[in-house]
């Protein structure tokens, strides 16, 4: 059980699941409190939609490890399952079942919504899956886009599913009514898309940094093996700047608005973490060091992902 745990990265999952519950619990939930628009998230169909993106990703990291084991066995022998703990066909198959279930369930909400070319978002999530594990993955640049793009989509995807979002697309940044005054839900939704998807660009560049010998050896084209490291690190900077820019911008407006708690957390808790990680970053060149700027990188983004609680709790006092 060990072994399949850790072929799924059931710790990447939680973060999946954590990240969609807050967002679902923070951001839709209150929608339907202050407008009493009748919800096609309800807790039931959420946790469908949730089951579903959790268990396709699982079948990414399934198929990831499929075609990895070379490369695996260069950059971290120690860590390889298939074929020492699991039979890749056994692993095949579970991919196989884990891409049907997911979009049965994505199905089923959708179907509801009468929307079933909703669906369409989970089936390009499992062919973007697929061939990010057999060919973008090694190619330059696309496969890090590619990841970042589905960790962003794992939100966005509560923006389709959700109607009683739709009207506030056209929307101002702060909607304020004689029931609420709050940021635009789509708004900030789209805003944590876009922290997911550029946080995640950055940790795959350093992961690409982490695993420079064995995608080397594979003949991979990644972004450390054609620029080499130190130019990798000088633009994994610049899209820290890219990310520090807009959320120094909204956390004067939050301060602005009187959001003080949030523009807070927001200022130490993420803008501050991510300066400091930028400088941490360039410290060494090795394997190690950039493991734990992978790691780091990821504790920044549960922190972005925590913010949604102090929002809440703002919300509403």
């Amino acid at each position: 059980m060990n072994a399949w745990l850790r072929l799924i990265r059931w710790n990447n999952l939680l973060i999946i699941l954590l990240t969609q519950l807050l967002a679902w619990v923070c951001v839709v939930l209150p929608v339907w409190y202050y407008t009493h628009v009748p919800l096609l998230l309800t807790p039931v169909n959420f946790a469908c939609l949730c089951l579903s993106t959790i268990l396709i990703a699982a079948a990414g990291y399934i198929i990831n490890d499929y075609f990895d084991i070379r490369i695996d066995a260069i950059n971290r022998p120690e860590k390889v399952i298939l074929e020492t703990a699991i039979p890749r066909r056994m692993a095949i198959m579970l991919h196989s079942i884990l891409n049907v279930v997911g979009l049965l369930l994505a199905g089923y909400v959708a179907r509801q919504a009468h929307h079933l070319d909703w669906l369409a978002l989970q089936a390009t999530c499992t062919l973007l899956l697929w061939f990010y594990s057999t060919h973008f993955k090694r190619q330059f640049m696309t496969g890090n886009l590619v990841v970042a793009l589905l960790t962003s989509l794992t939100i966005a995807a509560l923006m389709l599913y959700e109607p009683a979002l739709h009207p506030y697309y056209t929307q101002r940044y702060f909607i304020h009514t004689p029931a609420f005054s709050a940021p635009n839900p789509v708004w900030l939704l789209g805003f944590y898309a876009f922290f997911a998807f550029m946080l995640t660009w950055m940790r795959e560049i350093v992961k690409d940094m982490e695993d420079f010998k064995g995608d080397e050896a594979e003949g991979c084209v990644t972004m450390p093996i054609r620029w080499g490291l130190q130019r990798s690190v000088q633009f994994t900077q610049i899209l820290c700047a890219v990310v520090v820019a807009p959320l120094a911008l909204v956390t004067i407006k939050l301060l602005l608005a009187g959001w003080l708690l949030l523009s807070a957390y927001t200022f130490f808790a993420i803008i501050i973490p991510v300066g400091i990680w930028s400088l941490f970053l360039q410290q060494q060149a090795t394997s190690t060091h950039y493991h734990k700027a992978s790691f780091w990188l990821k504790m920044i983004m549960v922190m972005g992902v925590g913010s949604l609680i102090i929002y809440l709790l703002q919300a509403h006092a």
